[in-house]
């Protein structure tokens, strides 16, 4: 006898997936790709999530120029720019108070 495991469920309009299998799936496209303002200057960008008093930004990356002319709420608007300079890093895992400004991105541009 074969036990079947839903991999999600819908409660109350609300599809609910099962943990292990967003693991499965691409392992950063369950969260938001943000800029982030850190304390001391710290420009980041990245797919944001949190776990308790921590911020983790996964497929991070460093914004060392912005290349815009109307400042970084275009960069989160466009994507990167021809004259943005973006420095791969590994995943960055803040303290939450560090973190001074949030801005969401248009997903579609930072894919």
């Amino acid at each position: 006898m074969t036990k079947e495991i839903a991999s999600k469920i819908e409660i109350n309009g609300e599809t609910y997936i099962k943990e292990s299998e967003l693991k499965k799936q691409s392992k950063y496209k369950a969260f938001p790709v943000q800029i982030l303002v850190l304390n001391r200057g710290w420009i980041v960008v990245g797919n944001v999530s949190e776990s308790a008093n921590k911020t983790i930004i996964q497929n991070a990356a460093v914004i060392r120029k912005w290349g815009t002319t109307k400042g970084l709420g275009e960069l989160a608007i466009k994507g990167k720019l021809p004259d943005t300079i973006l420095d791969a890093c590994p995943d960055i895992t803040v303290d939450t108070a560090n973190v001074v400004l949030v801005m969401n991105c248009e997903q579609s541009k930072w894919a």
